[in-house]
């Protein structure tokens, strides 16, 4: 029995770091190392920018990724994704206690939001600044998500936008500070291989095609995110 060694980026709640190290993701890639025969050693990506966990992947440090991943076409060109084992979109929180008037992303206009480095969540937040929705964009080290929320209580910065189901976890505690929108992008949250490991790859996605098959992944979905369906935001399978 060989290690495939996994990438992830923490914090990433619901994904990874829930109590006792846990979360989707972690009980997925377990599952499939099961499935694979193989064990499964999780390696902690240190950068600052969340791109830069491809470069390492490429470059040969993991066998593979799994932290919330969107399959973008872009990263498409660097890594080979397989079929989304969630789908959900952006969301937005802010404080409402202090800015009680913003219930969407259409009342950002003066204020600041921000988001993590080099996620879909730049991209997205980065789209409202240049279209004129928001004033200004404040970026996060990839691991600084905390500091985001911090920064919502303080009033440096206005909104925050990240995938729902992680942005729900982070604010769930937070007083104060609300989701005030979901579904504001459709992403495929999938897992990366490097694309030089066609052999991996295939029995990646015949793993994962048996753990649809057989509930486990179902199971896993509405264990973390409260329901089964791939399609979280349609309830479609």
């Amino acid at each position: 029995m060989t290690t495939l060694r996994i990438g992830v980026a923490l914090p990433d709640p619901p994904f990874n770091a829930m109590p006792g190290h846990g979360g989707l993701d972690i009980d997925v890639m377990t599952a499939l190392g099961e499935v694979l025969a193989e064990d499964i050693e999780f390696v902690t990506y240190d950068g600052a920018e969340f791109d830069g966990i491809f470069d390492r992947l490429v470059a040969g440090d993991y066998d593979c990724v799994i932290s919330g991943i969107t399959a973008t076409p872009e990263r498409g060109q660097k890594v080979a994704f397989l079929p989304p084992y969630v789908i959900c979109g952006q969301a937005l929180a802010v404080d409402t206690a202090r800015l009680p008037g913003v219930r969407s992303a259409d009342d950002l206009a003066g204020l600041t939001v921000g988001a993590q480095r080099g996620s879909t969540s730049e991209t997205l937040a980065r789209e409202m600044v240049d279209t004129g929705k928001a004033a200004h964009l404040k970026l996060y080290d990839y691991g600084a998500v905390a500091t985001a929320i911090a920064d919502l209580v303080a009033g440096s910065c206005d909104a925050l936008v990240k995938l729902g189901p992680a942005l729900t976890e982070l604010v769930k505690d937070v007083p104060d500070v609300e989701v005030v929108a979901q579904g504001l992008s459709v992403e495929d949250i999938a897992i990366a291989v490097n694309p030089s490991d066609q052999r991996l790859l295939a029995r990646l996605q015949v793993a994962q095609a048996e753990l649809e098959e057989n509930g486990t992944l179902q199971k896993i979905r509405r264990a973390w995110l409260g329901k089964p369906y791939v399609d979280q935001s349609l309830g479609a399978l």
